[in-house]
């Protein structure tokens, strides 16, 4: 079974390069199931139910998120609704939404967790490697394709977790800083392993922002409003895992990596 996994969607132009460029690579690649983190769809920051079904349409199969999940406050009114929109499972018990959940395609069941670093992070949320213990005792009981999204800063907390998880899920890939990183690996014991997937936006960007906009807060330290950079060239940024049906582990993973011309 084929997961193409896409980074941080960011706004518009991420939108964008995903209704011009799946339907070719879903000729070119083959694969079964698109899951897509999704939380600076929206402007840059969080979803709407709006975007939320554009990117159904689309082609979108399960979304993934992270800190900015809630940054649109319409969340809070259909993310109970929505199977497929999950936000990271170690938030403090009592928050809308999930964390994970059981989906079917083709009539094979896979499963997909949404877990939340708390290096660097500034959160006070559940030790994640704990939830997913939770987690995994409850879905590996009705699948072994499990596939986990470590929304995170920190890649040494991305990589412990990958050792930590390696055999039990067949992949855990990282998102949150918008940089893909060329650790793409099977792991000892069968799981695919990536630090960071990357982002879906105009690559001349701060991580899909506006540069100059960055560039000024940093230089003085004074609080900016950022918005989504919409000028140039959009980079897609992926992976694709195969993924084997029987055993749960990982066959092969590689980075995709796409340009949508504007």
């Amino acid at each position: 079974m084929k997961f193409l996994i896409i980074g941080d969607i960011i706004g518009r132009p991420g939108r964008r390069a995903l209704r011009e460029l799946l339907p070719a690579l879903k000729q070119e690649l083959g694969y079964d199931v698109v899951i897509a983190n999704v939380e600076n769809s929206a402007g840059g920051f969080g979803i709407t139910e709006k975007v939320y079904k554009e990117l159904k349409e689309i082609g979108v199969d399960v979304m993934t998120s992270g800190n900015h999940i809630w940054d649109k406050k319409e969340v809070f009114g259909f993310i109970d609704k929505v199977p497929d929109l999950l936000r990271p499972a170690n938030y403090p018990k009592g928050v809308p939404g999930k964390g994970y959940g059981i989906y079917e395609k083709g009539g094979v069941k896979f499963a997909v967790i949404n877990l939340m670093g708390k290096v660097f992070m500034d959160c006070n949320l559940e030790n994640p490697f704990r939830v997913f213990d939770e987690i995994y005792e409850e879905v590996s009981k009705e699948t072994n394709i499990i596939l986990v999204d470590f929304h995170a800063e920190a890649t040494s907390e991305k990589w412990c977790f990958g050792i930590y998880a390696d055999g039990k899920v067949s992949v855990v890939y990282g998102t949150h800083t918008h940089v893909p990183t060329a650790d793409e690996f099977i792991l000892k014991n069968g799981t695919g392993y990536v630090s960071d997937v990357g982002m879906t936006g105009v690559w001349y960007s701060a991580i899909g922002m506006k540069p100059e906009q960055a560039i000024e807060r940093i230089l003085y330290s004074l609080p900016r409003r950022f918005e989504v950079e919409d000028r140039g060239e959009i980079v897609f940024n992926a992976i694709l895992v195969d993924v084997d049906e029987k055993t749960g582990k990982t066959k092969g993973i590689e980075r995709i990596k796409r340009f949508l011309q504007v």
